[in-house]
């Protein structure tokens, strides 16, 4: 067959199979993105990856989000321009994807000629056919959020989405009919339950903001002047979602005219966009609304991933607990890293990630399990049979269960994919690593080969573990790409398709392994890793406030609050109230309340549950964990028809904000404080 030949016949392929369009959120263009951000960019690579591997014509896409008040802010005091601000910061988000060994086809940029060109093509088809409206706006902005809301949608006078303070506002703007789509909507919703995932997203979209009624949406500015422009109204500029929700179709080759590329034709509607739960709202009301007026089909799924949360608190550059994909990667490896973020994220509950388990998480899983089996099972390769792989048939009752429970994994991590549990999914891996082990107390292989008659039972045994592993490795190359490569190569063999990944005993039996196996992973000492995650904490904490202006060692002091002081009590009307140490173990917001959080706080041997009007100043993630000062002798009472049993004692601020009471060294949870 001639080169020409086979390039004909591979594009044939290419065209039979069936495309898969993938999405993640454009990241927002303001500043290095985190280990929580870079998740996200992680998981959606795991999926292609899969799909990939299961016959799919995958289009992964993903890109940076470059316009808004807060960028035009940012760029003013670093002294750029905004365009150079976001070149920049466009060029540190995609390194970070690139060495987390991404294999995304496309990465956009909302500062792209093209998108641009059809951004505002989309704005005049939507104005022309009555959609957008020219008005005036008149309410409270949030800058970080670049959100406005009315009076009543905030919580404790504050920004709803991320409890920051927000100003009064007025500007002439172009607003688009919300409501004259939200009723199609509704009733798409409900004839596609699988169009939101998880099921829990669905119903606050549908509860919260469909159900009540939706207000029209703001989609042009005039007080900032970094963004598109509305061609027939120039001292507009495209709002924020309207530009970069439209990314999605422009990035493979919409045109507002019609002439759509082929690629647009083949890949829309996409199979999945792959977002966080914070911004939900906005690709499963917003975006869906914008597609219908532009009469196109909506996406086939939105999955609203949960958080990946610090073991110790909301990341924060002040308090030096930042973690960063490349900082981890220095540490732990980039495959290590990959493991940690999509293993510890449930589908549905918010993850937790912290130094201490991510050590655990090497020297256990990653060091133990997959290497320590790999190791073994090609130094006794090499040790009683030079090397040499071979199927001798002598079997026992183990053998059976190593394969039930190998081949019973590989349907299983198949169905957890279909669904979307990655988490899931990489555990079953590991079952097959994990039984391997198991496969090799059973079996003994040092005290076979002792006993030359059980030479051939000895070779079956080395056999079947060399087949457990590549099949393991094949599944594994979706989520630890260079790790599968690594097994597969010491091997000496190429990784199954999923197909063939359904047959157990593929391993061509007199093939060779490697004759110097390498150490997959290497332990760690947490203690030593500990002490090395601090000091990079105290000079990231140092840097941040450098980059605030602030000297860490003289710095001035803040301004004291003067409070009007209260009656005066004695020793023993103080002595009256019994203060403890508290641990909250779980944490819920109260429904229909916008105040009020309910805890479950571990005081020595008992729980209690304590309800607390903090909700706009902490997430109940981030009160999941901490160890608190807890009035634990005043009278029980109902609020908001639930049942307190105590006081968690924050401290306030002359501008209203709370900071919860903690100890200042590690104590136990009812420890009296006195």
């Amino acid at each position: 067959m001639t080169r020409i030949q086979k390039k004909e016949e591979n594009k044939m392929c290419q065209d039979c199979k069936k495309p898969y369009y993938i999405t993640t959120a454009i990241a927002y263009a303001s500043g290095k993105p985190h280990i929580g951000n870079t998740y996200e960019i992680v998981l959606a690579d795991s999926i292609a990856r899969y799909k990939r591997a299961k016959g799919y014509d995958v289009f992964f896409q993903t890109g940076t989000d470059e316009h808004g008040q807060k960028i035009e802010e940012k760029a003013e005091a670093a002294g750029v321009t905004p365009q150079e601000f976001v070149d920049r910061s466009a060029g540190e988000i995609r390194r970070i994807w690139d060495l987390m060994n991404t294999s995304y086809d496309k990465f956009i940029r909302t500062t792209d000629k093209d998108h641009e060109a059809q951004v505002q093509k989309i704005f005049k088809k939507l104005y022309d056919q009555g959609d957008i409206y020219k008005g005036a706006y008149e309410g409270l902005y949030c800058t970080p959020c670049e959100s406005f809301w009315t009076p009543s949608q905030l919580v404790d006078g504050k920004c709803p989405d991320c409890g920051r303070e927000v100003q009064p506002a007025k500007e002439e703007a172009y607003f688009f009919r919300m409501s004259k789509y939200a009723p199609r909507l509704i009733e798409y919703i409900n004839e596609h339950p699988e169009f939101i995932q998880p099921v829990s997203r669905k119903n606050e979209m549908m509860n919260n903001f469909l159900l009540p009624g939706l207000q029209d949406l703001c989609v042009s500015r005039t007080t900032f002047s970094w963004g598109i422009p509305v061609d027939f109204d120039p001292k507009h500029v495209t709002y924020v979602w309207l530009d970069a929700l439209t990314n999605y179709i422009t990035g493979i080759g919409y045109d507002c005219d019609g002439n759509h590329t082929d690629q647009f034709k083949k890949f829309w509607p996409a199979d999945l966009h792959l977002i966080g739960k914070d911004i939900i709202r906005f690709h499963t009301i917003y975006w869906p609304i914008f597609l219908m007026a532009l009469d196109l089909p909506l996406p086939k799924q939105v999955f609203g991933h949960p958080w990946l949360l610090q073991g110790d608190g909301k990341m924060s550059k002040s308090k030096g607990n930042v973690l960063y994909a490349d900082t981890l990667v220095d540490f732990f490896g980039v495959d290590a890293v990959r493991y940690f973020v999509l293993h510890e994220m449930p589908f549905e509950n918010d993850g937790v990630i912290s130094w201490e388990l991510m050590v655990e998480r090497m020297n256990s899983d990653l060091a133990n399990i997959l290497g320590n089996l790999v190791n073994r099972t090609i130094s006794m390769t090499n040790k009683y049979f030079g090397g040499v792989v071979a199927d001798k048939s002598v079997t026992a009752p183990e053998d059976e269960d190593l394969k039930a429970v190998v081949l019973e994994a590989v349907k299983k991590a198949d169905a957890k994919m279909d669904q979307l549990r990655v988490a899931d999914a990489i555990t079953e891996i590991f079952n097959i690593f994990r039984r391997s082990n198991k496969y090799i107390d059973e079996t003994a292989p040092w005290v076979l080969a002792k006993d030359e008659e059980k030479k051939d039972r000895l070779s079956t045994v080395l056999y079947n573990l060399t087949e457990a592993i590549t099949i393991g490795a094949s599944l594994l190359e979706s989520f630890m790409p260079e790790t599968s490569a690594k097994i597969l190569a010491q091997l000496n063999t190429a990784k199954r398709s999923l197909d063939e990944l359904q047959t157990f005993g593929l391993y061509p039996s007199g093939n060779q392994v490697t004759d110097k196996p390498e150490i997959l992973f290497a332990r760690m000492d947490v203690k030593e890793v500990l002490e090395k995650a601090e000091a990079l904490q105290a000079a990231q904490a140092a840097e941040a406030a450098k980059e605030s202006g602030a000297d860490a060692e003289n710095a001035e002091e803040e301004d004291g609050i003067d409070l009007e002081p209260k009656a005066e009590i004695t020793y023993d009307d103080f002595a009256k109230l019994q203060f403890q140490v508290g641990e909250i173990i779980k944490c819920e917001a109260v429904p229909k309340s916008k105040k009020l959080l309910c805890s479950q706080v571990k005081i020595g041997t008992k729980t209690r549950q304590i309800i607390s009007g903090i909700k706009a100043h902490y997430t109940p993630e981030e009160m999941v964990g901490k160890k608190v000062m807890v009035v634990t002798n005043l009278k029980p009472a109902k609020l908001a028809g639930m049942l307190s049993e105590g006081m968690i004692l924050c401290a306030e601020d002359a501008e209203g904000n709370l900071a919860l009471m903690t100890p200042e060294k590690k104590m136990p949870a009812g420890a009296e404080i006195c």
